[in-house]
């Protein structure tokens, strides 16, 4: 087969590529199933290709993805760059282990103390995995378990972050955990009476991902740290899903002005490839003593490569306040569809639909758009920050065309 894709590199350029799938689906899922363990719900299609905010299926259909690997690839798929310093890279040296230096990591290191304000980093693999380091990390530095957290909270499935996940059926089959205090999001009052000296941490999202993009108010971030420094526990905010310009700041605390003590990140960290990283500021950071916490993979030459790469591209391409800008675009492309709701801050939007979600999901795959449902009644919009206006228009049309024959079936 034969396909067009959008390069994204400064400037957008048409290029043919010819591309050979010999893959079979209906084989592929039947070995999949019988392989993998089955704990993922997939949409019924192959993907084998992607480029700019672009993906081709196994049959060669092509697809606007307005997913990005759940906010992973916000420079967009296989970002010229970024391909380049992972081929250079892996030339090179691919793994060391964190048994000796290596220069990649420092720069990374250096280059996320400036853009977050914060001193010292500890690398990982994944947002769950930093959750993990956070958690640890305040239990050392506090000498406190407790920690609070609020409802529709998704800090990840390890039993570490699954004590801070909202959802009891996430819970339910793992228990017993260090469960944390759930109170309500955006509510100041509530803070201020579960946030007590047996408290070691309150870790909390700038703006719910996984509830269905729901913003904090800077109110209840400020009253959040106030109420830390009153009785000496940690503020960590989780910046997994919010962070390197998806919400038309480099992170979501930028939109408040406060600042936690920790934050947490990953998703679009390494362009793609499995990164994470927790940060943290100099004092509590000098809690961590060697041998406190490691991982075999973190920070390793190749996935900071990416990063590095990942960060410059974000930097070149204005990618932060173009999030911005076409965020407000989308929003108000949006409303005129009339749905109950539409919120959230730059790229990263949920829209409340009367409409049973999963069917507007499987019903736009279809017709060459990808989309995620957080709820029955929610979608959540977190394309690659390379997106265009017209392919936004595009996604916008085929939704308003789906709601419309929906309402005809019913």
């Amino acid at each position: 087969m034969t396909i067009k894709c959008s390069v994204v590199n400064g400037k957008s350029k048409e290029v043919e590529l010819e591309v050979v799938s010999m893959i079979d689906k209906d084989d592929l899922i039947k070995r999949e199933t019988e392989s993998i363990v089955q704990t993922y719900t997939r949409q019924n299609v192959v993907l084998v290709r992607g480029s700019g905010a672009k993906v081709w299926d196994s049959e060669g259909k092509e697809y606007l993805d307005f997913v990005a690997g759940i906010a992973v690839n916000n420079v967009g798929h296989c970002h010229p760059a970024i391909v380049e310093a992972i081929k250079r890279q892996a030339e090179t040296l691919i793994h060391t282990s964190n048994l000796y230096y290596t220069e990649n990591q420092v720069l990374l290191a250096e280059e996320l103390k400036k853009l977050t304000g914060l001193k010292k980093v500890y690398f990982c693999n994944s947002g769950a995995e930093s959750v993990e380091a956070a958690l640890k990390l305040t239990r050392r530095a506090t000498g406190k378990s407790k920690i609070v957290a609020a409802t529709g909270s998704f800090h990840g499935r390890t039993l570490g972050a699954l004590g801070a996940t909202y959802k009891a059926v996430y819970r339910e089959p793992f228990r017993p955990l260090n469960e944390a205090e759930f109170v309500p999001y955006n509510d100041p009052e509530a803070l201020k009476s579960a946030v007590t000296k047996e408290v070691g941490a309150v870790i909390l999202e700038p703006v719910q991902g996984e509830a269905g993009v729901y913003v904090a108010n800077t109110d209840y971030l400020r009253t959040a740290r106030q109420v830390c420094d009153d009785v000496g526990a940690l503020l960590i905010f989780d910046e997994v899903q919010t962070g390197f310009g998806r919400t038309g700041k480099w992170f979501g605390k930028e939109h408040s002005g406060v600042n936690p003590d920790i934050m947490t990140l990953a998703k679009a960290l390494a362009g793609g490839l499995p990164m994470g990283a927790m940060i943290a500021s100099e004092s509590v950071s000098e809690a961590f003593k060697r041998g406190d916490h490691g991982s075999t993979f973190a920070g390793g030459v190749l996935v900071s490569a990416a990063a590095l790469a990942t960060i410059d591209i974000i930097k070149s391409e204005n990618l932060v306040p173009r999030s911005d800008d076409l965020g407000t675009y989308m929003r108000l492309e949006l409303e005129r569809l009339g749905p109950r709701e539409v919120r959230g801050l730059g790229l990263m939007i949920g829209l409340d639909l009367d409409a049973d979600c999963k069917r507007v999901v499987q019903k736009a795959l279809e017709k060459g758009v990808i989309l995620n449902n957080t709820g029955d009644h929610t979608l959540r919009f977190i394309p690659p920050l390379v997106v265009t206006k017209e392919q936004i228009d595009k996604v916008v049309k085929v939704l308003g065309e789906v709601l419309e024959e929906s309402q005809t079936l019913s």
